[in-house]
């Protein structure tokens, strides 16, 4: 079975799981994913996917025309180019759905209000030629709880009764079940070929620190770096970045999502550099903090509290822990070593087809890690108006541990 196929019967199994008919994706990331089409997609939200039981269809236009059917030969995704609204495609798939006629529709949290009111249109719209032809059941409804309130006296069951029910806008559009992180939580689990590319992603992201420490040298600007940086990863196989890069020396490097500027190296200051390679609609994310020059006392104690929690949280990672208890073990190391309340940010993140997915190491995430997840893990410390230092890698959870993909050694650099 292809990996588009599992994945597909994977978010079916979800949706029998959450009682829905039906999905309808907008999201760019969930569509690549469930797809896993390749060359095709280019950063454009221009693309629509529904999935029921029994179809998978992808609503583009013709300037993806070509290259999406090439894409989806062989498979069970159907494509279609109709030249109409992704709201007036659903409308009329589901009219002649009528095995769908009673269902939810799953939508995703983070549509758009704009195209959520297209859609409340487009349904609404079903509904009242449903009423004059008859061609499918009443739809079964379902209301927020103060609109159930209000109906309560006109149908028992919580929804519209009857007519009243096809010719309100606002309760046809009920059918629709919002959904929160349901693709993205499947996502959160990388199958073997996602596997891969990560693995190579982050094989040119190793490759272009060992390039860069090469090439530093004291008088730099931090953009020279961050130049040089970045075309190293594009001539050497990624397809784009995974996300701008941080190049943030001295009191810069306090900032952990600082932007690369004039600010020139200088001896005695850190050098904090965190970038990723996108290959294969796949990314990569580390960070490593070299010096320029002898780091002081200070500085190397710095390094060696973040370098130790950085290694003892990679052996504890496994199946079972969980994000609060990753983050509250960061920073007791971080205190023990004299260095409580310097981080400020969460542990880390899952990496995958973007570089900010699920699941986090963070005090706000109380679910266990299971197999298949990938984290980064990139503690560090700041001081305002002084440096900063991080240190990251990333890897996957493995049935018994945590395998990291991020090859470049954690000992001090110093240029």
């Amino acid at each position: 079975m292809s990996y588009s196929a599992q994945r597909i019967e994977r978010l079916r199994g979800r949706l029998e799981e959450e009682g829905l008919g039906a999905m309808y994706l907008r999201n760019l990331s969930n569509i690549l994913w469930l797809s896993a089409f390749d060359g095709v997609f280019d950063g454009e939200a221009a693309h629509a996917l529904f999935l029921s039981p029994r179809r998978c269809i992808v609503h583009t236009d013709l300037r993806y025309g070509l290259a999406m059917k090439k894409a989806a030969s062989g498979t069970a995704i159907e494509v279609d180019l109709s030249d109409r609204s992704h709201a007036e495609w659903l409308a009329a798939l589901l009219e002649n759905e009528a095995a769908l006629a009673d269902a939810l529709l799953g939508i995703e949290d983070d549509i758009t209000l704009a195209e959520y009111r297209k859609l409340q249109s487009a349904l609404a719209g079903i509904g009242t030629q449903l009423k004059e032809t008859s061609k499918l059941p009443t739809p079964h409804v379902i209301l927020s709880a103060a609109a159930q309130g209000a109906a309560e006296s006109k149908d028992p069951r919580g929804g519209l009764a009857g007519s009243e029910c096809l010719h309100s806008h606002e309760a046809f559009a009920a059918q629709l079940k919002e959904t929160s992180k349901l693709v993205v939580n499947l996502r959160s689990v990388k199958d073997e070929e996602e596997t891969r590319r990560l693995r190579l992603a982050q094989s040119i992201t190793d490759a272009a620190f060992a390039h860069i420490v090469g090439f530093i040298q004291p008088g730099m600007s931090e953009r020279e770096v961050q130049i040089e940086l970045e075309d190293f990863m594009v001539r050497n196989g990624a397809s784009s970045l995974a996300f701008p890069s941080i190049v943030a020396s001295g009191a810069n490097g306090a900032s952990p999502h600082a932007i690369a500027g004039e600010t020139k190296l200088e001896a005695g200051c850190a050098l904090v550099l965190d970038f990723g390679a996108r290959v294969l609609d796949y990314c990569s994310d580390m960070t490593r903090t070299v010096f320029i020059g002898a780091p002081s006392e200070r500085m190397a104690a710095a390094y060696a509290a973040v370098r130790q929690a950085n290694e003892e949280l990679e052996a504890f990672l496994k199946p079972g822990v969980t994000g609060v208890q990753a983050q509250a073990l960061t920073e007791r190391i971080l205190a023990e070593r004299g260095f409580a309340g310097a981080m400020g940010h969460s542990l880390g993140q899952g990496v995958g087809i973007e570089f900010h997915e699920e699941p986090s190491l963070s005090k706000r995430n109380p679910e266990a890690l299971v197999e298949g997840n990938v984290v980064t893990v990139e503690p560090g410390v700041y001081f305002a108006d002084e440096f900063g230092i991080r240190i990251e890698d990333f890897g996957i959870i493995t049935r018994d541990g945590f395998e990291v993909f991020t090859k470049s050694s954690h000992d001090m650099v110093i240029i």
